[in-house]
């Protein structure tokens, strides 16, 4: 075969990986069932309520494993894409999230700090641990490059556009970074609303250069809050369930930060998809944060959230952060093989 037509079967071989690789993560903020194919059935083992204030989910079935690929041990850089047209309010928000992730003094319990110490928990190969270290590293608005639609295959192509700018283009780093793109809310993107929230992959040298981890979170406040921003918005059939006042006062970003928190856990332990999840087809893995979906505080699981605390407006958090409060779900921790984060009833 000619190298035209060499080239063009690795283009459609790579454009074929994408599509059906290329979000391992769909992601959606409440619980969902998991088949017993290595990994869980969380329904069908039920909650040990009043056994442990201090996890969910317990469960003998639930298969967490190593397979030798590498996590970010070092010093993690979050490089944020700004993509589309963003509100300097809804930045903050975020910004202050990724933030208080390495504080360990300043937030008080429940802190995300002490959240981000379940992840800090998954190691690599040598023994060495994930890093406490999150830094908030150099960063790129982008306004509509690549336009108000955007494919799978042409959020890569975003990326690319950041690391290749002409001006301030963002560090070249797959080593120690974490690339996060970050749609507004009039951004539409491929499945998102109909299937996910969020998603995290890594990109092909073939189109962006290099193999960079990334994650994907979309702004729903205007599009799908009651599918991406749940609890913060409620769809109409959960009728008797009141959608909970969201710490920030603003639905669509604080629906964000979870989203946000799951993708970062599971590209940290989980970079190149070939590294911590439970079941046997890396295609569709289960990662650490899938089997905690839609759990928040104790008694979690289904629809309801698990015990939270609330502020003195009535808007529901569990964790502090530098400057301002979040509602973050929590991780499936190795050690106990259950779910687990800083709880309310400790408070």
């Amino acid at each position: 075969m000619g190298s035209s037509g060499g080239g063009a079967l690795a283009l459609y071989a790579v454009v074929f990986l994408l599509v059906t690789l290329g979000g391992v993560d769909g992601w959606r903020p409440w619980a969902s069932n998991f088949n017993t194919t290595g990994a869980a059935n969380v329904s069908a083992v039920g909650h040990e309520y009043g056994v442990s204030k201090k996890y969910e989910g317990s469960s003998e079935f639930v298969h967490m494993r190593y397979h030798n690929g590498p996590v970010f041990t070092s010093n993690i850089t979050v490089h944020t894409i700004w993509y589309g047209n963003w509100n300097p309010n809804d930045k903050r928000i975020i910004k202050d999230f990724l933030l208080s992730i390495s504080d360990g003094s300043k937030s008080k319990s429940p802190s995300v700090n002490e959240w981000w110490k379940t992840i800090q928990l998954y190691t690599d190969q040598t023994g060495a641990n994930i890093s406490r270290n999150v830094i908030v590293g150099p960063q790129i608005n982008d306004r509509y490059s690549h336009g108000k639609v955007l494919t799978r295959l042409s959020i890569q192509a975003v990326i690319k556009s950041a690391v290749t700018a002409l001006r301030h283009p963002l560090p070249i780093d797959p080593k120690n970074g974490l690339y996060l793109l970050l749609t507004s809310s009039d951004v539409v993107v491929q499945d998102f609303c109909r299937a996910v929230c969020g998603f995290h992959y890594f990109t092909f040298p073939s189109i962006v250069g290099y193999t960079l981890p990334y994650a994907w979170v979309g702004h729903s406040g205007t599009q799908c809050p009651e599918v991406c921003a749940y609890p913060f918005a409620v769809p109409s059939y959960m009728t008797g369930f009141k959608a909970f006042k969201s710490p920030n006062n603003n639905v669509g970003v604080d629906g964000m930060i979870s989203v946000i928190a799951h993708e970062l856990a599971e590209l940290s332990s989980n970079p190149l998809v070939n590294a911590w999840y439970a079941g046997q087809d890396p295609s569709a893995p289960t990662e650490i944060a899938d089997l905690c979906e839609g759990i928040y505080g104790t008694g979690g699981g289904g629809s309801y959230t698990g015990q939270v605390l609330q502020d003195k407006t009535g808007a529901s958090f569990n964790l502090n952060g530098l400057r301002r409060r979040y509602l973050v779900q929590w991780i499936w921790n190795p050690i106990l093989n259950a779910c687990f984060g800083p709880n309310a009833l400790d408070q």
